[in-house]
């Protein structure tokens, strides 16, 4: 098959991950998501487009960032933190010259021999650890005609392709995709659509539906889904909420897997360095025995569930 021509918008290429699905297994990390989760940990997926990304620390005032800038975003004090945001065009003319690496690109434009070269890499890893390529984001379903193309080139090589999403799209980007997928991740957030509205900033009837098609398989593609359900102080860590969606994951019968991920603050510092605010600091991780009072629920509705 020829070469697609396809780009797709990537903010990281992560290898050796071993908790993307089964194996080691390189991820791929989309840019652009349709939802607003507050507590979301990679705020740098949210836009579709290349941003700059700052860290201030690293920063040694050489003022190269300011003189070069064709938009004068850094002032007469020069250096990241005293970066204009709303003057930025994420040019990247800045980060040319920052050999500190005090500014960085995030999100970069990619055809699919271009990912491909850096997921063959590890192609041992995945053979003798059953690992993969997996996609994650934001969504990567956002850019399902390049995930698409990427799968395809994937399965040419006999790598194990997943798919890490939230399912809030058009089934259309399911069905472009599935058929060269051969594991679903989806990540559940909230049984209850207003609940689930409060969290995300959008209603889950959508979502509930796509994975209701795809967990079902009434259509030919089959595939076998994991449930990741990030647990989140404030939000979701109730057993009502778990009871709830254990109760609607109980007539899914493609569900292999359950798992129970815990909020954790890894993030927090992007926002910063994004120029965003992050309200949340002071929300803390779930502890040990909060989240294996929730994972009680699966399992006395018979699901086996891994917690992290």
């Amino acid at each position: 098959m020829a070469k697609s021509t396809i780009e797709g918008t990537v903010f990281d290429i992560q290898r050796y991950c071993v908790h993307d699905g089964p194996g080691i297994r390189t991820t791929v990390f989309m840019k652009g998501c349709s939802l607003r989760c507050f507590w979301c940990h990679n705020p740098e997926s949210l836009s579709p487009s290349p941003q700059l990304i700052t860290y201030p620390h690293k920063c040694i005032g050489c003022g190269k960032c300011a003189a070069v800038c064709p938009n004068k975003c850094f002032g007469e004090a020069a250096g990241p933190f005293a970066l204009d945001q709303s003057k930025c065009t994420a040019c990247g003319t800045c980060v040319k010259t920052c050999y500190a690496g005090a500014l960085n690109m995030s999100g970069k434009k990619y055809h699919v021999d271009e990912v491909m070269k850096q997921v063959l890499m590890d192609a041992v890893f995945y053979k003798n650890s059953g690992g993969g390529m997996t996609c994650s984001g934001g969504e990567p379903l956002t850019q399902s005609d390049f995930i698409s193309a990427l799968f395809i080139a994937a399965k040419e090589n006999g790598i194990h392709t997943a798919l890490d999403t939230a399912g809030n799209v058009d089934f259309s980007a399911f069905e472009k995709t599935l058929p060269w997928t051969d594991l679903v991740l989806f990540d559940f957030k909230a049984a209850d659509p207003g609940l689930h509205e409060q969290g995300t900033g959008s209603r889950n009837e959508r979502i509930l539906a796509n994975l209701e098609r795809l967990a079902r398989s009434e259509d030919d593609f089959r595939v076998p889904v994991w449930i990741r359900i990030p647990v989140i102080p404030g939000f979701n860590n109730t057993r009502e909420n778990m009871q709830e969606t254990a109760a609607f994951l109980k007539k899914l019968i493609l569900v292999r897997r359950l798992d129970l991920l815990p909020y954790h603050q890894l993030g927090a510092s992007k926002y910063e360095g994004l120029g965003m605010n992050y309200g949340h600091k002071d929300l803390k991780p779930p502890d040990k025995s909060e989240m294996t009072a929730l994972a009680s629920v699966f399992t006395d509705a018979h699901y086996s569930v891994e917690v992290r």
